[in-house]
C-alpha cells in the first residue's frame, strides 16, 4: 500500500545579513578622529610657518630683559605689514659674516637682539651710550653702560643695526656688522614661561 507522501518541507529563507552596527560606528569615529588630528597638524604647521613660533632663550645676551631659559612666542606677521621699528626685539638668522663662521652655526640657529639703528640712520657709540642722528638713545633696559665705542656710521638700505641688552657680553652688530632685514624671522611679543614672568615683551 502506498502511503501518501508527506508534504514538501521547504527550507525557510535566510534573512539578509545585517551590517555590524557597532563596528561601523567605531570605524566612523576613528575616521573622524583621524581627520581632526590631520587638520590640527596642518593648522599647527601653518601657524608655526607663517603666524607664530615658540622660541627658547639659550644665552644671557638679552639680560635683564630676557633671561636664560625664557620661552617666547614670536610674531611672524607684523613685518609683513610694516618694517622693523627702533626698539623691537627681533629673532633672526645670523648673517653670513666672517666673525660668525668660526661658530659653525647650523642653518636653524637663530639670534635674538634689539633693533637699534634703522636704514638711513646715523649711529655712534661713545662714552657708554648709543647716539642716533647725534641724539642720545634712551635705554632704561640696559644691564650696564657700554664698555666699547664705535665711530659714526650710517645704516645701509635694507639693513638694520642690532645689539643685545647685555651690551658687553653680546655677539651682535658691533661684532659682525649689519643685519639684512630679510634675515628676520619675527618679533618677540610674549613670554609664556616661566609662569611668574608671563606677559607681553616690552620693546622700550
Amino acid at each position: 500500500m502506498i502511503q501518501p507522501s508527506a508534504p514538501d518541507q521547504k527550507t525557510p529563507p535566510v534573512p539578509p545579513s545585517e551590517p555590524l552596527e557597532g563596528s561601523s560606528k567605531l570605524w566612523q569615529q576613528v575616521r573622524e578622529n583621524l581627520q581632526i588630528v590631520v587638520i590640527a597638524l596642518v593648522l599647527a604647521f601653518l601657524l608655526r610657518t607663517f603666524v607664530v613660533e615658540p622660541r627658547y632663550i639659550p644665552s644671557d645676551s638679552m639680560v635683564p630683559t630676557l633671561e636664560v631659559g625664557d620661552r617666547l612666542v614670536i610674531d611672524k606677521i607684523s613685518y609683513l605689514l610694516h618694517p622693523p621699528q627702533s626698539g623691537d626685539i627681533v629673532v633672526f638668522y645670523p648673517p653670513d659674516a666672517p666673525e660668525l663662521k668660526a661658530l659653525a652655526l647650523k642653518k636653524d640657529n637663530a639670534f635674538i637682539k634689539r633693533v637699534i639703528g634703522l636704514p638711513g640712520q646715523q649711529v655712534q657709540i661713545k662714552q657708554g651710550r648709543v647716539y642716533i642722528n647725534n641724539q642720545p638713545l634712551p635705554e632704561s633696559y640696559l644691564a650696564e653702560a657700554i664698555h666699547y665705542e664705535l665711530p659714526s656710521f650710517v645704516v645701509p638700505a635694507g639693513q638694520i643695526f642690532v645689539l643685545g641688552d647685555n651690551r658687553n657680553y653680546s655677539n651682535d652688530s658691533h661684532v659682525w656688522g649689519f643685519l639684512p632685514v630679510q634675515n628676520i624671522i619675527g618679533r618677540a611679543f610674549l613670554r609664556f614661561f616661566p609662569f611668574d614672568r608671563l606677559g607681553k615683551i616690552s620693546h622700550s
